[in-house]
C-alpha cells in the first residue's frame, strides 16, 4: 500500500508546503494584479500588457509592497522572521508567509483584511510608499 509507506510522511509535508505556496502565490497575484489595474486606471494609463517589461516591473513593485505589508502585519507564530531563506527579498518574504499560512489558524482572514486595506490605500499599493513613521504621524 503506497499510503502506508513510512517514507510518505515527508512527501505529504512537502505536498502540503507546495499547495500552500501555490495558493498563496495565486492570492498574491490576484491582489497585486488588481492593485496594478486600479493604479493604472487612477493615473489614466492603459491596461497593463503581459509582454511589457515596464508593466512587469510595476507589478513586481506591487508584489514586494504587499509582501512587506504582510510581513509587518502578520506576526510569525514564534515571533521570528524568516531570515535564513536563500534568494531575494521577495523569496524570503514569501517563504515567511507560507510558514505563517501553515501555522496560524486565522492567517487567511488576516490576509483578506490586509488585501482589502492594500487595495483601498493607493499609497500602499504603489511604488511610492510613505515611510511607516510618516504614516503613523500623518506626515509625508
Amino acid at each position: 500500500m503506497p499510503f502506508r509507506d513510512p517514507n510518505r510522511a515527508q512527501d505529504l509535508a512537502t505536498r502540503i508546503e507546495h499547495e500552500v505556496r501555490e495558493r498563496l502565490e495565486e492570492a498574491i497575484d490576484f491582489v497585486c494584479l488588481d492593485a496594478l489595474v486600479r493604479s493604472r486606471q487612477a493615473r489614466g494609463l492603459p491596461a497593463p500588457e503581459a509582454d511589457s517589461a515596464a508593466d512587469r516591473t510595476e507589478y513586481s513593485q506591487h508584489v514586494l509592497a504587499f509582501l512587506r505589508l504582510l510581513d509587518a502585519e502578520v506576526a510569525p507564530p514564534d515571533d521570528r522572521r524568516a531570515s535564513g531563506h536563500a534568494g531575494n527579498e521577495e523569496a524570503r518574504l514569501l517563504a515567511g508567509q507560507v510558514a505563517r499560512a501553515r501555522a496560524l489558524p486565522d492567517y487567511w482572514q488576516r490576509f483578506e483584511a490586509l488585501s482589502a486595506r492594500f487595495l483601498a490605500d493607493p499609497d500602499a499599493s504603489g511604488g511610492e510608499r510613505r515611510g511607516m513613521l510618516a504614516r503613523l504621524f500623518s506626515r509625508g
